[in-house]
């Protein structure tokens, strides 16, 4: 099968960044899911390019569109005119090779997020900003009919999300089968944002400057409650991995919410929060028990509380993500 490194050998001369015939090294850098990455080194020069793959890295069978890539390199065009700070800079795009460049950001000076939450170095200013930057992007790019067009992706973002998270989940639960499938229709139909689709820890690098947002893969304009609610899961279920630090997760988690919400211009902020906080459940209960479950979430008591918790939350929904927090809470006391 071809590799990411054989296949930018014969596309590296069209991306226009590395002189043809000129020493170059490639080397595969650690990565999600869905794509494979690698570090270019070339002279002074380096970068990183990545490719989405067709099957996903995991047990499950889980397939997507390819061109998914050129979904990720569209949103670093458009955050670039926003908030350039929050995304690496696009250098270059092969879409006949489904493959783009973009800068390389060292790990010493942009440690991943996920790996700040796991080891103790936990500031919940940060996660104000992460909840800020998002609201700011969405902002940005509410109510646009040309960028509508433009992220016209349902094609990808139902796989990879909805059905992933949502849809394979209400096969394993039929007495929330109908809230979580509501909560599918309300997500699909509602767009009036430029979506991430994949908010997560693990793709957000804590750097000198603020929060700087990777993989945005199943961009889609759709529901920015899916964005907000998707990140506010991880900051849930981190409460379980590492339980010493809850109360600094749950500070987080009320921190980024409020920041964001702050935001919030393109709709009424009550209307947009309960929104959220009626996905949240859903997605919580996708990462037990869907097609991506949380890899840190392996114990049987654990995996309960979330069962409980989430289809307690489907069953009444909250109006509010403080409601969700205290439900939570209380089931880890």
């Amino acid at each position: 099968m071809e590799t990411v490194a054989t296949a930018l050998e014969a596309s590296l001369d069209r991306l226009g960044l590395v002189r043809a015939g000129a020493p170059r090294t490639i080397e595969p850098l650690a990565g999600g899911v869905s794509s494979d990455i690698v570090r270019v080194d070339a002279g002074a020069r380096t970068f990183c390019v990545k490719r989405a793959l067709a099957k996903l890295k995991v047990a499950a069978e889980w397939r997507a569109p390819v061109e998914r890539n050129h979904a990720e390199a569209e949103w670093l065009r458009v955050v670039a005119e926003i908030a350039p700070e929050a995304a690496p800079r696009l250098l270059a795009e092969d879409r006949a090779a489904g493959l783009f460049a973009m800068e390389y950001l060292p790990p010493e000076r942009y440690p991943v997020w996920k790996c700040e939450l796991r080891d103790g170095r936990i500031e919940p200013a940060f996660a104000a900003e992460v909840g800020r930057r998002i609201a700011r992007v969405h902002a940005a790019t509410a109510r646009r009919d040309d960028l509508a067009a433009r992220f016209a992706n349902d094609h990808i973002f139902h796989p990879i999300r909805l059905e992933a998270y949502l849809v394979a989940t209400a096969a394993a639960h039929a007495d929330v089968r109908e809230a979580l499938l509501a909560l599918v229709e309300v997500t699909r139909s509602t767009k009036l944002v430029l979506v991430h689709g994949d908010v997560s820890p693990k793709n957000i690098l804590a750097g000198p400057h603020g929060p700087v947002f990777l993989d945005a893969e199943c961009a889609v304009y759709g529901d920015p409650a899916f964005d907000l609610a998707f990140c506010l899961n991880h900051l849930l279920l981190k409460c379980l991995w590492r339980p010493q630090w809850r109360e600094r997760y749950l500070e987080c988690y009320a921190r980024l919410a409020a920041a964001y919400l702050d935001g919030v211009a393109w709709e009424p902020r009550a209307a947009m929060e309960a929104r959220t906080a009626r996905l949240l459940p859903g997605l919580f209960l996708g990462r037990v028990d869907g097609k991506s479950p949380a890899e840190y979430v392996t114990d049987g008591r654990d995996k309960a509380r979330v069962r409980r918790v989430a289809k307690l939350l489907l069953a009444q929904p909250a109006a509010a993500l403080a409601e969700v927090a205290d439900a939570w809470r209380r089931a880890l006391a």
